[in-house]
Parts: C-alpha cells; sequence; structure tokens
C-alpha cells in the first residue's frame, strides 16, 4: 500500500484532470447509450420514437463505428492545434447533439444528430489516452491506466443510474442530463494544463498524408490484420449488451418477479430500480457489467496476469460466448443477473488482453501506430452487432414482427403501426383479437416462436472468433 501511495504522488494535475474529464464524459455518454436502443425502438405513446429494430442498427452500429474510425483524423487534429483547445471543441459538439437530440424523431434527423454525438466522441477520446500516456512513466503507467479504466466503468456505472431516475419523468430528460453533466468538464478545463506536445510544422494536409501512409504501413502486416478481424468478433458480442440486451429484456422478460422479490427482501433497492407499476427497467440489467468490472476487475486480472494474452483472450471471449448465449436463452430475470455476471467475467479476462497483445506484436519503433489502429476491431464489431441486432433480431426475435406474423397465420386485421396507432395500440388489439392478455400473449408467442434462439447466433459469432484465435495461435504463433 505505501508503494502505492508513493506512485500516487508521482500524478501531475493534469493527470487527475484528465481522469476527472474521462468521468463525466463516460457517465454523460453511457447515461444515454445505456438507454439508446430502446428509446429508438419502443412504443411512441410513452415518450420514445418507434422505429423498427433495423433502423435501431443502422443509427447504432454505423454511428458508433463512425465514432472509432475517426480518431485516427482527429488524434492528428489535436496534435497539431492543441488538446486544450480540441477539448473544448469536443465538448460543445457534444452538448450541442444532446441538446438536438429530443427535437428530432425522423429516422434521417436522429442519425444526423447521433453523427454529431460521434464526431464530439472521436474528437474527445485520443486525447485523454494520449494525456495519460503523457503524464505517467514506466513506473506508474500500470496503475494510471488502471486508474483510466476505473474511470470509464465508474462513469458508466453512474451515468445511467442517474438517466434512468429522470427517465421515469420524460425521455428528452435524459438528453439534458447528459448535457448538463458534460458541461461539468469546462470547469476541469480550466485546470488543464497541456501536456509535452511535439510542434507540428508541416501542413494539415501533409500530417493526413502521413497518417494515412503509416495506417497503410500497419495494415501491410497481415499477421496484425487477421488478428484484427478475429478480435471484431468480441466487440460484436460485446455491442449486443447496449444493442440487443435490453430490447430482448423489455420484450420477453417479465421483471414483476425480480421487482417483487426484492419488494419483500430488499426493498430499499426496490425503490430506487422499481418503476410504479411494479416492473425493473431493462437497463438495470446492462448497468450491471459495468458494475461487477467495479467490483471483480482486479481479481479476474491478477488471476490472468501471467496468462499468454492469446489464451486469456479466447478463454475470455469463450466465457463471453456463454454469458451472453445464457442471457438471452431465459426470460427468468434472476438468471439474467447471473448469466450477466459470466459475461462480465469473460469480458475482464480478454479485454485487457487485446491492448497486451498489440503492444506485444508491434514493432519498437510502431507500437502507439499499431495501439491507434486498434480502434478499427472496434468499429467493425459494432457494425456487426447492428447488422445482428438489425436484421437477424427482427427476423427472430422482434415482438412485434412475431406478432404481426401470428395475426397472418390467423388471418386476422388490424391497422399498421402509425402515429395514430402504436406499438402498444398494436399489441393491446392483438392480444384482444387473439382473447390474451399481454402477459399469456408474451407467454405464447414465446413457446410458439421460440425468440430467444438469437442465443445461437451470438454464441457462434463468438465461438468462430475464439476458434479462429486458436488456429491463428497454433498455426502461425506458436509455431514461430
Amino acid at each position: 500500500m505505501a508503494g502505492i501511495g508513493k506512485v500516487f504522488k508521482k500524478f501531475p494535475g493534469t493527470f487527475w484532470t484528465a481522469n476527472g474529464m474521462e468521468l463525466f464524459e463516460r457517465a454523460s455518454w453511457y447515461g444515454f447509450y445505456m438507454l439508446l436502443a430502446n428509446y429508438l425502438t419502443k412504443s411512441t405513446d410513452i415518450g420514445a420514437l418507434g422505429f423498427s429494430q433495423v433502423e435501431k442498427s443502422l443509427i447504432m452500429g454505423v454511428g458508433t463505428a463512425v465514432l472509432y474510425l475517426l480518431p485516427v483524423i482527429t488524434g492528428a487534429i489535436a496534435d497539431r492545434y492543441g488538446y486544450k483547445k480540441v477539448l473544448a471543441i469536443a465538448f460543445t459538439v457534444y452538448i450541442a447533439g444532446f441538446v438536438m437530440f429530443p427535437f428530432c424523431k425522423s429516422f434521417g434527423a436522429v442519425f444526423a444528430t447521433y453523427l454529431v454525438l460521434a464526431v464530439g466522441g472521436a474528437l474527445f477520446k485520443p486525447i485523454i489516452t494520449a494525456t495519460v500516456s503523457k503524464t505517467t512513466d514506466d513506473e506508474t503507467s500500470s496503475v494510471g491506466f488502471g486508474i483510466y479504466y476505473m474511470m470509464v466503468n465508474v462513469g458508466a456505472f453512474i451515468g445511467p443510474l442517474v438517466a434512468l431516475h429522470f427517465s421515469k419523468i420524460s425521455y428528452d430528460m435524459v438528453f439534458y442530463i447528459s448535457a448538463g453533466v458534460m458541461a461539468l468538464n469546462f470547469g476541469l478545463l480550466l485546470l488543464f494544463k497541456e501536456p509535452g506536445r511535439e510542434k507540428v510544422n508541416t501542413s494539415f494536409g501533409y500530417s493526413m498524408q502521413k497518417v494515412i501512409r503509416d495506417i497503410g504501413t500497419a495494415l501491410s502486416d497481415i499477421k496484425f490484420v487477421v488478428f484484427l478481424i478475429l478480435v471484431a468478433g468480441f466487440w460484436s458480442m460485446y455491442y449486443q449488451l447496449f444493442y440487443t440486451m435490453p430490447v430482448f429484456i423489455e420484450q420477453w422478460v417479465d421483471t414483476k418477479l425480480l421487482y417483487s422479490f426484492l419488494s419483500e427482501n430488499m426493498s430499499w433497492l426496490a425503490g430506487i430500480v422499481g418503476s410504479p407499476d411494479g416492473t425493473i427497467k431493462s437497463e438495470y440489467f446492462t448497468t450491471l457489467d459495468s458494475m461487477y468490472i467495479i467490483f471483480f476487475q482486479i481479481i479476474i486480472s491478477g488471476a490472468v496476469m501471467k496468462w499468454k494474452p492469446l489464451n486469456a483472450m479466447m478463454t475470455g471471449f469463450l466465457v463471453c460466448s456463454i454469458g451472453l448465449g445464457l442471457t438471452l436463452y431465459t426470460n427468468n430475470p434472476f438468471f439474467i443477473v447471473g448469466a450477466i455476471l459470466i459475461f462480465g467475467i469473460g469480458e475482464m479476462a480478454g479485454s485487457p488482453k487485446i491492448t497486451e497483445y498489440v503492444g506485444k506484436i508491434a514493432p519498437k519503433d510502431k507500437v502507439a501506430l499499431y495501439m491507434g489502429c486498434g480502434f478499427l476491431p472496434v468499429a467493425g464489431g459494432s457494425l456487426l452487432a447492428g447488422y445482428l441486432s438489425g436484421g437477424v433480431y427482427e427476423t427472430m426475435s422482434d415482438k412485434i414482427a412475431i406478432v404481426g406474423r401470428e395475426l397472418a397465420k390467423r388471418d386476422l386485421k388490424i391497422p399498421e403501426i402509425s402515429e395514430t396507432f402504436s406499438q402498444t395500440d398494436y399489441l393491446n388489439k392483438a392480444g384482444e383479437l387473439m382473447n390474451m392478455n399481454q402477459s399469456e400473449l408474451t407467454s405464447y408467442l414465446w413457446t410458439t416462436y421460440s425468440p430467444q434462439n438469437i442465443w445461437v447466433v451470438l454464441f457462434g459469432v463468438g465461438v468462430v472468433s475464439v476458434l479462429g484465435l486458436f488456429l491463428y495461435d497454433r498455426l502461425w504463433i506458436s509455431r514461430k
């Protein structure tokens, strides 16, 4: 402990300021991001937008991919014009996007506004990691980046809890709260001191050409490219926490069972997470992943510390696949709580090892370049996750689509969903024509159409990624 205290004293003020910004930015981002899938797809009569699963997947999948592709460019912009100036622009863009969101109701307007937020995130993201790197050394970097990742997960846990509380008032409040939390970073910006930065004397166009050439150099390494493609499979599973899981729980899981248990045994917790109708919002389940990471990351990291990075990744990704599959296999809320823990253990074991492995295989003079390219599989994973949570989910598991097929099979006619006939009206009318209440309708559709079979697809993606890494290791890496 004394050694840790000694390390803490070596961090300059800018290090703590940057981590404070990361905390507020992650709380602001995840505050709306955890709720976004349901906001996009739930019924308009409760203040949501009523988009299809495919429309949701395009917004979240493509938009998030853009966020992780742009840092290659925005990092160069920050190096040229200064971290402090670009941070001020990033916060301004972020806040503008959040304030615009409640006024956007069409698919095109929402997509465009989400891209504005993606630009804000892309401007912010490379600056903080660079600042942490520049304000630590060989002795302090391990603890320094540990603190950084802790801030990420604390923000990802607290942000949605605050947002969920205000979502009981209206969804619009979620975006205004995110804007307010982001605005707190302007106060920290006054304390931010520019870390050591090399002065760039070349033109911006030349700098961009150099960035593109460097990326081309890294991607000419076939071994590295194959690894990035395989890792994209993990990220496609990770993003199901935000794209698919909240929607699946909302459509198919009776959370009243868990609420009743909490009311009887932990009434204080039921008062926090419960809704007036005696249910628990699905987003509370997805925040469990961040909570588990806060509690157990150090333990899991210690357990796999001496493992080869590829072995830790293969094990972690397989455990993730099992956890994700189990989460979507059942409509029992108690089971889901445990399944998310399994997923989290896999994430904690495998995800940090990705960065470690990239650092090991990179040529000594190109470590930063390879690390920057580490964002590419995140973008690719987001695109794949969007496809799986869109067309695939809509075909196999979307409740609205399944009800439509059942009505057609019975030759029952009801109005199409529109501005005057919401999803809620649609489901109520369907239940009425089939002589079922909503609980009976859900149970019948679950038994008849097996929407939980989506787990096979998502589990399969994870297994393919693990098998690919196994072959990559045995046939390419270990033999050399």
